[in-house]
């Protein structure tokens, strides 16, 4: 197809396509967010649910279907028909990778083949741990490492920027350059979260999604060539593809041109195009000087390159897939569980939680108290990026259910309204000798006045204390009602105290049972 001035090539098509999807990327990542109500009006997690590596893994975990990554079915199909379309078309951290690759210029573009047998060697170490106890794929796979780093960094630190320029120019600006900025932020507020909110392993997130790029530096899609589980899942089933591009015709003499473009290094020294590592960015069609490549329905070339992976190393990787969980029971928190992890409400059972959870961050994106915070060790090596409750950052909104709808797996159930008003996830308890009515005498209400329950979970006895100054006083003095506390953690954020509040929210008492499994399979 030609228009004036522009030639339409395959690889314009191509990226025509990655600009769709990775815009369609952004407008979910942007509406995964409170708007106002107690919904999510969009799928935002519709690409964590066309993800067969975290499909896989989810079902390992659990050792059953998960019906809600059942979308997953569909990549794998396409990939059987027309080839690992996906990671050239549809990825978004693959689209970052080509986007910045004017940021970290590849030194090499080569055909390796050798060192890109790791990748299948992670997938195999990651699902075989997986099935044993020891769900870890979430904290490679593509989707989580992008929206980690967007969500803890990326957008709090534009929302800060934003924010800050133009409250600056509003305050100080002349009046004429207010009229030109203040429409412009009223568009650019729509793209900003809906509070400014801070995150726990923000800078770890970043650089993390730093180093996928920057590995470009060393080789052309260095992620996807030699450490992506989800490329070389995929690439196992694009072996098996009825469509593929195929070239190495006599005709093509010594010209190199198809191999020096090959971004994935999948085109050998004989002009044969390797299926599995092929993603369809088109570059060779593009650019063949003969017109000598074609993408057609076609059975896989005599000369293809296998997937050589070496027997010592694939029994490795499985052997320490099975082994590696072996030493979960060990540790500390196989006995004695931290008191202050206190989950997301309708979080499964922690064994089942920390199977289906992917470590997305999408529920800590959505929470409009950002009381949800990336955990680190606090519940071992497997809770790493899994959500926790921190109540001095911000407490769990009494009427809002969103982070049941934003979770792509149902590692934190959807519950109504009404469900979610009793679910209880923690309770609250008071530090004696930091509350101000008990430990100084001073009045204090504050926690009882913010506690969302009809019935209040924070009552007071009248008492008698010494103030600071030795004078006897008559004031109230809070206590818990356990059956009536939730643990969302508003009395524990409210609390006026400097530093840590004087009261508490643990994970005691929450509704759902540690380490079991309910009728529903959770």
């Amino acid at each position: 197809m030609h228009l004036p001035g522009i030639r339409f090539s395959s690889s314009v098509w191509r990226r025509i396509g990655q600009s769709l999807f990775f815009a369609l990327f952004l407008f979910l990542f942007i509406k995964t967010d409170y708007a106002g109500v107690d919904e999510l009006t969009w799928a935002v997690n519709l690409l964590f649910r066309l993800d067969p590596l975290l499909a896989f893994s989810a079902i390992l975990a659990g050792k059953t279907v998960v019906a809600l990554m059942l979308p997953a079915l569909v990549t794998l199909v396409l990939t059987l028909v027309f080839g690992r379309f996906f990671c050239g078309w549809i990825c978004p951290l693959g689209s970052l990778i080509d986007g910045s690759r004017h940021l970290f210029p590849p030194e090499r573009n080569n055909f390796d083949p050798g060192r890109r047998q790791l990748k299948y060697y992670l997938l195999i170490f990651l699902l075989s741990s997986t099935l044993f106890g020891l769900p870890l794929t979430g904290l490679i796979d593509p989707f989580s490492l992008l929206i980690r780093g967007f969500t803890f960094a990326v957008h709090p630190a534009l929302d800060y920027a934003t924010t800050s320029f133009f409250t600056w120019t509003y305050q100080h600006a002349p009046a004429w350059l207010n009229a030109l900025t203040e429409p412009v932020y009223a568009l650019l507020k729509h793209m900003l979260p809906f509070a400014a909110k801070v995150y726990g392993l923000s800078v770890f997130s970043l650089l993390l999604l730093l180093a996928v790029l920057g590995l470009s530096s060393l080789e052309s899609r260095f992620f996807c060539r030699k450490i992506c589980p989800l490329g070389a899942l995929l690439a196992i089933f694009s072996r098996f593809s009825l469509f593929r591009l195929a070239g190495g015709t006599p005709e093509c003499s010594k010209c190199r041109q198809c191999r020096n473009v090959c971004r994935m290094g999948a085109i050998d020294a004989e002009r044969t195009v390797t299926s599995a590592e092929c993603i369809l960015c088109l570059d060779c069609m593009a650019h063949c000087p003969g017109s000598r490549i074609h993408y057609s329905l076609k059975r896989q070339a005599a000369g293809e390159q296998a997937i050589d992976l070496s027997r010592r190393a694939v029994i490795t990787s499985l052997t320490a897939g099975v082994l590696v969980p072996l030493i979960l029971p060990t540790r500390l928190l196989a006995r004695f569980a931290d008191p202050l992890l206190v989950r997301p409400p309708g979080a499964l059972p922690e064994t089942a939680f920390l199977g289906r959870c992917v470590r997305c961050g999408e529920c800590m994106k959505v929470c409009i108290g950002n009381a949800l915070q990336p955990a680190w060790l606090e519940a071992g090596l497997e809770g790493i990026f899994t959500p926790r409750l921190i109540g001095r950052i911000g407490y769990c909104e009494y009427n809002c259910t969103l982070c049941g709808q934003a979770c792509p797996t149902g590692a934190i159930r959807r519950l109504t309204r009404d469900e979610k008003q009793v679910t209880v996830i923690g309770r609250a308890y008071f530090d004696k000798n930091r509350c101000l009515p008990y430990a100084k005498g001073v009045p204090c209400i504050v926690c009882e006045e913010h506690c969302p329950t009809p019935d209040k979970a924070i009552k007071f006895r009248e008492a008698k204390a010494l103030n600071s100054k030795g004078e006897l006083v008559e004031l109230r003095k809070p206590y818990v009602i356990e059956e009536l506390c939730i643990g969302c953690g508003i009395c524990e954020n409210r609390c006026p105290l400097n530093g840590g509040a004087a009261v508490i929210v643990t994970a005691e008492g929450e509704s759902r049972q540690r380490n079991s499994i309910t009728k529903d399979g959770y």
